[in-house]
């Protein structure tokens, strides 16, 4: 995918290309609505005017530009450059992973794996609330993956450490970091709010168990803490306003961590906080070659509210049951309350 920008009646384009497809059209940092009324041919409308754009000859370097349907101009593209930044130990592990997940048997290896430790360290019941809780958040990263048109390869769950959603396409902005990362969360709080009317139609603890449980994993996810959802919403917010601001929020979020683990002894969280913070630097070193379109301030302003309703959501949940006689259904809120 190549990001092309253009300047149209003094005006700033950019157009995500994929072979001679367009993928995306943003003006001063916005998408818009665009049409494709036959191949290789792209039209938008801006200021009264029908802008089209033939594709055809993208990979000889040549796109046509048509204004009302009359022909304006033929634009030369730039040669692609070989300036991307290394992808370092994180793309090899990357690559490997996609090599090792190519066959479909090895999600039933994982999700089996996962069911039985889960049913060694606690029960059977509490594995399947558990695989269940986390088949439904990592189904809402996949639902917006492909909302954005990204293709999928599916869900693993990985023993002892929770699930992934697994993509083949990049993102193109950070507006769809943001979505993507929050619909997990989001999906998870459907779960929570279902298994308390469940709880209440059939007074049967079990719902009541799945409702706190999944308010529990998805709000341990929201942490501002890379590689967690809450830690991509972060660094998306951080790194749209300046690259040092989004350094250094980030630097913030891996000591909250690191904090958090000390109080809490949280081993695995310091894994996390390796892998996030090594994807922090990734990032900062790949800032000047970023293809990400950064959200603009009111996009900032709204993603951090819609962060904040679904943390504020599942924290409900939880207060719900806070007083609960079961010493399950209130562990959760009596450790964030400690």
């Amino acid at each position: 995918m190549i990001r092309i920008d253009l300047t149209l009646a003094e005006q700033p384009f950019s157009l995500m290309v994929s072979g001679q497809k367009i993928v995306q059209v943003f003006h001063a940092q916005q998408a818009i609505t665009f049409d494709n009324p036959r191949e290789n041919y792209f039209q938008f409308t801006y200021d009264n005017k029908v802008i089209g754009i033939d594709t055809a000859a993208v990979e000889e370097q040549s796109i046509s530009l048509f204004v009302d349907d009359q022909f304006a101009t033929q634009l030369t593209l730039p040669a692609p450059t070989n300036g991307s930044p290394k992808k370092g130990f994180l793309g090899l592990a990357a690559l490997g992973f996609k090599l090792f997940k190519s066959a479909k048997v090895i999600k039933v290896v994982l999700a089996g794996a996962s069911v039985a430790g889960y049913a060694w360290l606690f029960s059977i019941e509490f594995a399947l609330m558990l695989i269940g809780c986390l088949v439904v958040h990592e189904y809402g990263h996949v639902r917006a993956m492909k909302y954005f048109g990204i293709k999928t390869k599916g869900i693993y769950l990985i023993p002892f450490v929770g699930g992934l959603a697994v993509s083949d396409d990049k993102i193109t902005t950070r507006w769809q970091d943001v979505v993507i990362s929050l619909m997990g969360p989001a999906f998870g709080l459907i779960t929570s709010v279902l298994g308390v009317v469940l709880y209440y139609a059939t007074e049967m603890e079990i719902f009541a168990g799945v409702a706190v449980l999944s308010a529990l994993l998805n709000l341990f996810n929201l942490l501002p803490i890379l590689p967690l959802d809450g830690g991509h919403v972060l660094k998306s917010i951080s790194f749209s306003m300046r690259s040092w601001i989004g350094l250094s929020v980030c630097l913030l979020g891996v000591l909250f961590g690191l904090w958090l683990s000390y109080i809490f002894g949280l081993m695995l969280l310091v894994f996390f906080l390796f892998v996030g913070a090594l994807e922090i630097v990734f990032e900062w070193r790949g800032r000047h070659y970023s293809h990400l379109m950064p959200l603009d301030k009111y996009g900032q302003g709204f993603s951090a509210v819609m962060y904040a309703i679904v943390v504020a959501g599942h924290v409900a949940v939880m207060m719900h049951f806070a007083d609960s006689e079961n010493p399950i259904l209130s562990l959760p809120m009596t450790i964030l309350s400690s």
